[in-house]
């Protein structure tokens, strides 16, 4: 009985050490959460007015300006770009974002996966782990797995603006995006955007209107949007990088309180063990001290 009870005493101690663990970690995504989460919120209403005044330019411009980044090509050959997290213990924050690349490629490109003309790159070392063994036939870029070591604006350009030159040289015909998009701490959504070539507003159903907004650039057109577009797309993958951080601190910390609570239910089912096989080695002993006492007087 007495190894039994060493043995909950044992349990108990390791769950303790665990929940001091995560309620630790808890404590250090809640407040990386804080920053994150004020960084996306901030910068959020900026980048979705640029990306949708963008979008209206294009669709009321159609085919009256020329710009690389919105050409429409036969895709032959993709880019997706996956963002995941450089560290687990967030629940299922990176599986959904797997997920979202694993149909965009098994479903939406499986045919230029077929042809070897599908490239995935890979922000966050998660994506990459997962990946690599996965689709070991396509191209695997993981340059940028450390990106989130620097969030700076230049930095996180480098990615876009590699993107962008890939693209107008025809490298790719396509980009898409995958990530989480942050909601609240307790909710993160998984995405799969197309970032390039731009798509413009798509026309409300049940809209009979042909007329087009009357834009007035200053200076000209071309040398404007020459320099607006590339600036507006920079602004919108930063978002999604953003987001995708946001997204991590709050689905670890969701992880670790939850698994804060669990442990605290676990150690209180160890008690219990713990005093009811106290209670029987107990009773046990003095049922021995009775016998023996019996046995000596009779």
């Amino acid at each position: 009985m007495s190894g039994k009870l060493k043995e909950v005493r044992e349990r108990i101690k390791s769950v303790q050490s665990t929940q001091q663990i995560t309620k630790a970690m808890k404590m250090v995504s809640a407040s990386k959460l804080r920053r994150a989460q004020q960084a996306i919120t901030e910068m959020r209403p900026y980048a979705n007015r640029l990306d949708k005044m963008m979008k209206n330019i294009v669709y009321n411009l159609d085919g009256d300006f020329n710009s690389p980044f919105v050409k429409t090509r036969e895709i032959k050959k993709v880019a997706v770009l996956v963002i995941t997290s450089n560290r687990g213990l967030c629940g299922a924050f990176n599986t959904n974002i797997i997920k979202e690349a694993i149909i965009k490629v098994e479903s939406a490109y499986a045919s230029q996966r077929a042809a070897k003309n599908l490239t995935l790159i890979f922000v966050g070392k998660k994506g990459y782990d997962v990946l690599k063994k996965r689709y070991s036939d396509c191209n695997l870029v993981k340059d940028y797995v450390d990106l989130f070591a620097d969030l700076s604006f230049d930095n996180v350009s480098k990615v876009s603006q590699m993107l962008m030159d890939n693209f107008e040289s025809g490298e790719y015909d396509r980009v898409d995006v995958c990530y989480g998009q942050f909601r609240n701490a307790a909710v993160q959504e998984p995405k799969a955007i197309q970032f390039l070539p731009i798509s413009s507003i798509e026309k409300k159903e049940g809209s009979v209107s042909k007329s087009k907004a009357d834009y007035i650039f200053e200076p000209n057109k071309e040398t404007l949007l020459e320099e607006l577009i590339p600036s507006i797309l920079q602004t919108t993958f930063r978002k999604f990088v953003l987001d995708n951080h946001a997204s991590e601190h709050g689905a670890r910390m969701t992880a670790m309180d939850n698994a804060t609570t669990n442990a605290e239910e676990l150690m209180k089912e160890l008690k219990i063990n713990y005093n009811n096989a106290r209670q029987e080695a107990i009773t046990k002993e003095l049922s021995e001290i009775v016998g023996g006492a019996a046995a000596l007087n009779g």
